[in-house]
């Protein structure tokens, strides 16, 4: 672990350059391993390098519990996990390429999320407490490391997918859990309609369904949990139980490493969040994902403005929205627009917590 004097000099710099950079309206970049900087609008400010700051703070396998140092390298946090049987189960995205090394800070930052999400819950769901400086420099402490902890606003869930730009994560308290004692992966020949349908049937008995996901006409299911409800549910759902090398499947999909994320020149990811119960859109390349909640979704054509907005309307249409993942060209919205009232809740939580507007300026939406 890292020493508490080192910690206390790294955290003291840190809030010098906030003061700093709040006095001359210097924006600054937050900036871990550098593996999501493709994420969100066009990247601005000064960086504000937090890979100085790296460290298990504590762990104590038996509560379930780590606090660890946001710079720190997720695979090191990882691997101190797995050395315990236990795992971070929301199973979040590393995306490093080119050098680019995920940390724990940028983890809880973007609030990505891998194949398991939507039967284990989201990186926000898993968030105990955090220890920010805020735009002032002043170091605050928010919420704790038990799960009933939370007295008011829950200010540590609020951080995750925040982009960097209410504060500057210093320490994150993560509630962990054990790794599942069994799994196994299922693959059936189906077209996009009838997956969406027998994933919703299954949705509805007690299956330890963990992760799903379709793609050019098949449909793979992986199972988690004791040995027993394994077994039991693969001789209730039939297919085809796929052999071990296979299983890297989920790995690829997490790191979108899969040849349908590979993107030529004037193509696009976008990722659509909708009812599983929507049925299939009609938008171009498709891959589904958390029993068809999450729908990854390939166009060409540089974005021109009614595309982008034929997208968005029929994510909405769907009561869902549209997310611009992946892209060269950053001058389109990257998230939905915000609803007014919505709006004047996010503008006036970026006041309160970077009053002078230099935390990730533009990261999220182009004017805030």
């Amino acid at each position: 672990m890292a020493s508490d004097i080192a910690d206390t000099e790294v955290t003291a710099s840190l809030a010098a350059r906030v003061r700093d950079a709040a006095a001359s309206g210097t924006p600054l970049r937050i900036r871990g391993g550098g593996s999501k900087d493709f994420y969100g609008q066009a990247l601005q400010g000064e960086v504000l390098d937090m890979t100085v700051l790296t460290g298990v703070v504590s762990y104590e396998p038996s509560e379930l519990v780590v606090t660890v140092r946001a710079g720190t390298p997720l695979a090191e946090l990882e691997a101190l996990l797995a050395a315990q049987g236990q795992c971070l189960p929301f199973e979040p995205p590393h995306f490093g390429g080119a050098g680019a090394r995920a940390t724990v800070g940028g983890m809880v930052a973007c609030g990505l999320n891998g194949p398991a999400r939507s039967s284990v819950g989201a990186v926000r769901d898993y968030m105990l407490g955090v220890v920010l400086l805020n735009g002032k420099g002043e170091r605050l402490i928010f919420g704790g490391q038990v799960m009933k902890n939370v007295a008011g606003y829950d200010v540590s869930r609020l951080m995750a997918g925040s982009l960097g730009t209410l504060g500057v994560l210093l320490e994150v308290s993560l509630k962990v859990l054990p790794v599942a004692p069994q799994e196994a992966t299922l693959v059936f020949d189906m077209d996009e309609a009838a997956s969406l349908r027998q994933l919703n049937r299954w949705g509805g008995l007690p299956l330890p369904v963990n992760a799903s996901c379709w793609h050019g006409g098949q449909l793979w299911v992986r199972l988690r949990g004791a040995k027993a409800a394994v077994a039991a549910a693969q001789k209730t759902m039939g297919g085809d139980l796929v052999d071990e090398p296979s299983l890297k499947l989920w790995a690829a999909l997490r790191e979108q490493t899969l040849p349908f994320f590979e993107l030529q020149d004037g193509e696009s990811l976008w990722r659509l969040s909708v009812p599983d119960t929507a049925a299939p859109l009609p938008l171009g390349a498709t891959l589904l994902e958390w029993g068809g909640a999450q729908r990854w979704v390939k166009r060409s054509g540089g974005h021109p403005a009614g595309d982008v907005q034929a997208i968005r309307d029929a994510a909405l249409a769907a009561c869902g929205h549209a997310t611009l993942f992946r892209s060269a060209n950053k001058t389109v919205p990257v998230f939905s627009p915000l609803k007014a009232p919505l709006d004047r809740i996010h503008r006036d939580l970026k006041k309160q917590f970077d009053p002078a507007g230099i935390f990730n300026p533009g990261r999220m939406f182009a004017d805030w």
